[in-house]
C-alpha cells in the first residue's frame, strides 16, 4: 500500500503532471507534423519515412525544450554557461531517443508493415518515457 501511495504522489506531482501535459503537446507537434509532411514528402519507399520522422523530431524538440526549461523543471536562468549545458545535453539525449524512434518506425512500417498511425503513437511513447528519465536524472538536474 505505501508503494502504491508513493507511486502516486510521484504521478500526481506538479512536476510530472506539468511533464504529462507538454509531453502530450509535444507529442502532438510530433505526430501532426509527421502527418502533415507524409503525403507532401516522398523519395522512396524507405527514406521518405525516415526524413518526414527527422524533420517531425526537430520541431518537437525545439517545442519540447522551451517547455521543458521553463515550465516543467523551471530553469528559469538564461545564463550562458547553463543555457548552453542544458540545451547541448538535451539535443543529445533527444538524439538519443531519435535513433530509438527512427529505429522502431523503420522496423515497425518497412518490415513488420503496420500502419504509420500505430506505429508513430507507440514509439512516441517509449520515447516520453526515455526522455523524462534523461530530463529528471541528467539534463535539469537541481
Amino acid at each position: 500500500m505505501e508503494k502504491i501511495k508513493k507511486l502516486w504522489n510521484f504521478m500526481t506531482s506538479p512536476e510530472m503532471v506539468s511533464y504529462i501535459i507538454f509531453g502530450v503537446l509535444t507529442t502532438a507537434v510530433n505526430i501532426v507534423s509527421f502527418g502533415l509532411l507524409r503525403p507532401v514528402i516522398r523519395f522512396n519507399a524507405y527514406w521518405d519515412v525516415i526524413v518526414v520522422n527527422t524533420i517531425a523530431w526537430i520541431l518537437s524538440v525545439a517545442f519540447a525544450f522551451i517547455t521543458n526549461k521553463l515550465f516543467v523543471f523551471k530553469s528559469k536562468s538564461f545564463e550562458k554557461k547553463l543555457f548552453m549545458r542544458e540545451l547541448t545535453t538535451f539535443v543529445e539525449a533527444r538524439l538519443f531517443s531519435l535513433v530509438v524512434d527512427t529505429l522502431g518506425m523503420y522496423l515497425l512500417i518497412n518490415v513488420l508493415y503496420w500502419n504509420d498511425w500505430v506505429s508513430k503513437i507507440i514509439m512516441n511513447v517509449i520515447v516520453v518515457v526515455i526522455n523524462y528519465i534523461l530530463s529528471k536524472l541528467v539534463i535539469f538536474k537541481k
